[in-house]
């Protein structure tokens, strides 16, 4: 574009839309002002709440400069399975590939599980041509046959089209024809081929996520039109900013392309939100926490660079392999419901009351004991603060349903049966927790534990103890993060390559040429974007394996290589960083090429999260009062703070209780919290070894 419009002056505003509340940070680049700002997601029209929050923060989308905007339509599009209508043309006998998968099964014990593909298999239709591994042609392609499958298709009322032809990654002759002679053909744009957005070996995985693509493809255009039209209607006529997966972002007019790259946006901002936050905090090695109304999701940095991997499974039979953040979820969140199920145990998620009805308290309905409702009974969360709460259900009546839903089948009271509803949705957050760390030869008490989302902090500090983990970190806006994330992520595009073959039988120049060829495209890619980036960043990797291996190791390339021996030895060196065991008699292999081009934006100040000029001179002068507070089936009298105008250098004791706009944070008996001079609160938990961070 010619009219590009700064990377981060003036007015940016970051709106995160989750399964519960839909966020909004505004700053100003200038003045260092911040507004916030949370409402009740809106799922039939994520828009609807977008237009809902910029409006209850007192802003007019006229007066902004950069919106970016994290969304859940895809995912959600997904795990509802609430797809377009997907038609696909493969080779000529494989076109059940996407359906046989690989050797695995929906259920890990028994001989039954259900599993739908993507694409039915009427849907599925073949043609003649057919590429070897090698790249080279044997059977050219049958275009008449190929414009015969295209009508039939549109005849039989599908959106989207996904043209999946044979290694394809390593010779895409084929489908870049296909696509010209579907463009002509095809009512509409939505035309993925295989090797666009996975151009590596497996056709598996390649298939399903050009399926995942197409799928999605016509439902994120709906919306992205859907907020742009809200958009210009309140006096933005600028191009906005989505959050990908990978934790960057891309112009709304170029998402459409790769919607499957969108996949996981809003848990990735959150991410990218805690590695700047813990940077600038001094911390570099951290285990994320973001518990939310729906679900919590768990994701480890080092060395202040979120994990990214290329084989995220979104449900089962669902791989989706692009370059995203690297996170586990779990249904377990503020919303998840709680019942006791025929065998006589309490289970908690992962169905989850969501924003509508939402759990008993919010008074919309919900009729379920939620997690939510368990912390209210306990004292832990205000009945009177609870956000976007008008007409709270009185406490008795909450006590009422959890005695008869819960407390009556287990022989317990509605307060016991409450602190069981926190015990296992805590041992469940753990369970995610021990995936991303233990589950890849990580020792949790080597980190911190950065606690956000709008229920994270409520849970932390005790989930910490289960895991012996020292310490957590709380930032200043713990219920905001994820649009935070939104603000401060960079524009990014990412590219594999698939090489597939040994180190000792590569020439260096083969590897260099992928590597200059890939940052040429996304060099092309920034030129394309609406917003001009101060810095590009370019940074390469592989994706390696000793001989006869499946499971793929990240290898990082700190600067251009010169030999294949430095990157056998790179390789040697995070193999035993992993596992600890050396393997030199066995060769390395090369599997793919990684770049990710990075377009920095200019930074945005997060100094004033917390205003400082709000803040009081001691302790004391930010208590709100006290009120009994459920602890390992104990009340204890439990000091309430405001904790927005908390000293920076505040030190408590607990049990205590933080409460702010966004978020409760609970400090338990044992622990102590200490503020930080970047608005952060870090919870010491009494007991836990303390490891390297």
């Amino acid at each position: 574009m010619n009219d590009r419009s700064p990377s981060g002056n003036g007015i940016v505003a970051g709106i995160d839309v989750g399964g519960t509340f839909t966020d909004l940070i505004v700053l100003d680049s200038d003045t260092g002002a911040v507004t916030i700002g949370k409402v009740p997601t809106t799922p039939d029209d994520q828009s609807r709440a977008v237009m809902a929050v910029l409006a209850e923060a007192g802003w007019k989308a006229s007066d902004i400069d950069l919106i970016v905007h994290g969304t859940t339509t895809t995912t959600n599009a997904l795990l509802e399975r609430r797809l377009a209508k997907v038609g696909m043309i493969t080779t000529a006998g494989f076109r059940d590939v996407i359906e046989l998968g690989r050797r695995t099964r929906p259920n890990p014990y028994g001989l039954f599980g259900t599993f739908i593909p993507l694409v039915p298999r009427n849907l599925r239709l073949e043609v003649d041509e057919r590429v070897e591994a090698t790249g080279k042609v044997r059977t050219p392609l049958d275009e008449a046959g190929f414009r015969r499958a295209v009508e039939h298709l549109a005849a039989e009322g599908c959106e989207s089209l996904v043209i999946h032809f044979l290694h394809a990654f390593k010779n895409p002759s084929h489908e870049l024809r296909a696509r010209d002679i579907a463009l002509e053909m095809w009512p509409n744009s939505f035309v993925t081929t295989g090797h666009q957005l996975l151009s590596e070996a497996r056709e598996y995985e390649r298939g399903v996520t050009a399926a995942v693509n197409a799928a999605v493809q016509p439902i994120l255009q709906r919306y992205v039109e859907r907020l742009r039209n809200r958009l210009r209607e309140d006096g933005y006529a600028r191009d906005y900013l989505i959050m990908n997966g990978n934790g960057g972002t891309v112009s709304s007019e170029l998402v459409i392309r790769e919607a499957a790259k969108t996949v996981m946006s809003g848990p990735a901002s959150g991410v990218i939100a805690a590695a700047r936050t813990a940077a600038r905090a001094g911390y570099k090695d951290l285990i994320t926490y973001d518990m939310g109304g729906t679900s919590s999701d768990v994701a480890l940095i080092r060395d202040n660079r979120p994990l990214i991997s290329n084989e995220i499974e979104v449900e089962y039979a669902m791989p989706i392999h692009v370059p995203m953040v690297d996170v586990h979820t779990i249904g377990a969140g503020g919303g998840s419901l709680a019942s006791v199920n025929k065998a006589g145990l309490l289970e908690v998620g992962p169905q989850s009351a969501g924003s509508i009805p939402g759990p008993i308290c919010y008074a919309r309905g919900g009729t379920r004991p939620t997690i939510t409702d368990a912390n209210l009974l306990l004292g832990r969360l205000n009945p009177d603060k609870l956000l976007a709460v008008e007409n709270p259900v009185p406490l008795e009546q909450v006590e009422a349903i959890f005695l008869r839903e819960i407390g009556n089948p287990l022989l317990l009271s509605a307060v016991d049966a409450a602190g069981a509803v926190l015990r296992i949705g805590n041992l469940k957050m753990a369970g995610a927790i021990r995936m991303v760390s233990v589950g890849k030869g990580n020792d949790p008490r080597d980190f911190i534990l950065f606690a956000f989302g709008g229920a994270g902090p409520l849970h932390a500090a005790e989930i910490a103890a289960e895991l012996g983990i020292p310490r957590v970190l709380v930032p200043a806006r713990p219920g905001i993060t994820n649009a935070i994330g939104c603000v401060v992520a960079d524009l990014q595009h990412d590219y594999v390559n698939t090489v597939n073959a040994a180190v000792k039988d590569i020439e260096i120049s083969q590897i260099n040429d992928v590597f200059a060829e890939q940052a040429a495209q996304g060099r092309a890619a920034l030129e394309r974007e609406s917003i001009s980036p101060s810095e590009v960043v370019i940074e390469q990797s592989f994706d390696m394996q000793f001989a006869g291996q499946t499971h793929l190791i990240r290898v990082s390339l700190k600067q251009r290589a010169e030999t294949t021996a430095e990157i056998q030895s790179l390789f040697e060196e995070a193999y035993y960083a992993r596992f600890r065991v050396r393997l030199p008699e066995v060769h390395a292999v090369i599997v793919n090429l990684n770049t990710s081009v990075i377009g920095v934006r200019e930074a945005v100040p997060l100094e004033n999260l917390i205003a400082k000029a709000d803040r009081v001179h001691t302790v004391e002068d930010a208590l709100s009062g006290k009120r009994q507070v459920w602890f390992a089936g104990k009340w204890h009298e439990t000091p309430v703070f405001q904790r927005e105008i908390l000293p920076l250098s505040a030190a408590i004791e607990g049990p205590a209780i933080l409460e702010q706009f966004d978020s409760t944070t609970v400090v338990p008996p044992g622990v102590t919290a200490a503020g930080d001079e970047q608005g952060n609160i870090i919870l010491t938990i009494a007991g836990a070894a303390h490891g390297r961070n």
